[in-house]
């Protein structure tokens, strides 16, 4: 993978949020996270909103970039990731009488890559509520969907089912930040290709 070219509007962006907001204290993957949903979303309360876990952001950052496939609820969440094909089977889902398209859209996906992915949901609770039925057995599941229906409550499952997992605690989430969060694994680098 080629050398990540940070633009300097980033770089200052980052630098004025470190400057609101002590980062020193997460583990070095949550801190990647924290900060680039953060400077996703401007918005400096997702460092308490947020909750992950470093041994699980280790293990996926491990799966991420020896090629575990990534699979996102929504084309929005994909046109975040810039440096990641990604699975999304919403166009071709259908929904029904129990089922929600987003919903349908992560059964046809799980078939289509089974064990190990990662799963980043930022749009749909149903899609994460769906989720959360299959025996997906994930590399990780960023689920931060946003709404007022079912989504603190879909993010609250995810945390009491077990599931490596990056969450939050409220209402809010979305495409942008459930994408940077990927991305901040993604970006980080391996512990081999750190600068000494």
């Amino acid at each position: 993978m080629s050398t990540r070219i940070v633009h300097p509007i980033e770089q200052e962006s980052f630098r004025r949020l470190r400057a609101r907001l002590d980062t020193s204290h997460f583990a070095p993957l949550t801190r990647a996270v924290v900060e680039r949903v953060i400077h996703s979303a401007a918005d400096p309360d997702y460092a308490t909103d947020l909750v992950t876990d470093e041994s699980a952001l280790v293990r996926a950052h491990t799966a991420l970039h020896a090629g575990a496939p990534v699979v996102v609820d929504v084309e929005m969440v994909a046109a975040g990731i810039t440096r990641r094909d990604t699975v999304c089977r919403l166009k071709d889902a259908k929904s029904g009488p129990d089922l929600t398209r987003s919903a349908h859209a992560i059964r046809l996906a799980y078939e289509q890559v089974g064990p190990g992915a990662l799963w980043v949901i930022g749009c749909a609770p149903t899609a994460l509520e769906e989720l959360l039925t299959l025996d997906a057995e994930p590399a990780l599941v960023i689920g931060l969907p946003v709404g007022f229906v079912g989504a603190a409550e879909s993010k609250a499952a995810l945390r009491e089912s077990g599931l490596p997992a990056v969450s939050n605690v409220s209402e809010k989430g979305g495409s942008a930040v459930a994408a940077a969060a990927l991305n901040a694994l993604l970006y980080h680098p391996l512990p081999d290709s750190r600068p000494t």
